[in-house]
């Protein structure tokens, strides 16, 4: 296959900005087995949206697999501070990958390793067979973008995107998208519970980075810094290493995946079949918008 386009799917952003979205107004739409579906819903007209905007060849969903990995041996704050998910969203983590694997896209997740690791491997391991577009609300998976690897980061609303491509975050940020592992070593992650360099904020630790490329240059030009920021830096030299390697996706995770089980198809009548056994009205309904469907005058009567 000539010029083949993988699209990474964070599945678990997708899932929580869906569930959100709707959970707000108690827009839970059971089904009449008495499981919520707000989320799933969300989740997939998302996905059918970016499929249809940016028409790749191949699809694949990552997945967090439980709430500790390997991070958590090397930090015990790392997430800690995340709240428990609400009752309405636990059964729709399972329904979510169901639906998923339903309509004949493969879900990817390794105990002990995020979604986000997952992608980075994914994404180094075929950035020379296939252009990848990953999408996701994680800003963290910016630090993975390549020549062949472009980050679509969610905005309000579905189909709505900032496109960083490499070019456009050097542009942006001045930086190389690996700096950016640098960048929250030095800030932390108050969302991963990690704390960097206490008093250093977004904007000094970009400027930091900027000025001295990375951690080894900053630590041998200390000497140039305000005495306030040797201060702090050499005051947190263990937590600066420490977040450096929480900041950093792990782009080696042991996956065997074939990409040709990725390819991308859509069957009309499976969809709407998918729909039914799942009673997922909105999705049907979005679906027979679709391009898939808008010349499919069979599938207009199932609305």
């Amino acid at each position: 296959m000539s010029n083949p386009h993988l699209l990474l799917i964070d599945g678990m952003a997708l899932l929580f900005r869906s569930f959100y979205a709707t959970a707000l107004r108690n827009n839970f739409m059971f089904n009449s087995k008495g499981v919520p579906t707000n989320g799933v819903q969300g989740y997939i007209k998302h996905l059918l949206t970016a499929v249809e905007k940016f028409d790749p060849t191949h699809v694949a969903v990552c997945w967090d697999m439980g709430s500790k990995t390997f991070r958590n041996e090397m930090f015990d704050g790392y997430k800690a501070n995340r709240q428990a998910p609400p009752v309405e969203m636990i059964p729709q983590f399972d329904l979510a990958k169901t639906v998923t694997d339903s309509f004949g896209i493969m879900s990817i997740g390794l105990a002990g390793y995020e979604a986000d690791d997952c992608i980075g491997t994914i994404s180094n391991q075929y950035k020379e067979l296939a252009n990848i577009t990953v999408l996701t609300g994680d800003r963290d998976l910016l630090q993975i973008i390549d020549d062949r690897i472009s980050v679509l980061i969610m905005q309000k609303g579905i189909g709505n995107y900032l496109h960083h491509t490499k070019v456009s975050y050097i542009e942006e940020f001045n930086l190389h998208p690996k700096q950016l592992i640098d960048v929250k070593a030095l800030m932390g992650d108050s969302s991963d519970g990690y704390p960097g360099v206490k008093g250093i904020g977004e904007k000094t630790a970009y400027k930091l980075i900027q000025d001295h490329t990375d951690i080894e240059g900053l630590l041998a030009n200390i000497h140039t810094l305000t005495p306030s920021l040797q201060k702090k830096i050499n005051s947190d030299l263990e937590m600066l290493h420490l977040s450096r390697q929480l900041a950093a996706i792990e782009c080696n995770v042991p996956l065997n995946i074939d990409f040709n089980s990725t390819e991308w198809s859509v069957s009309p009548s499976l969809s709407m079949d998918i729909c039914d056994e799942f009673e997922l009205k909105t999705v049907r309904n979005h679906l027979l918008k679709t391009k898939w469907f808008e010349e499919d005058d069979i599938f207009a009567s199932r609305l």
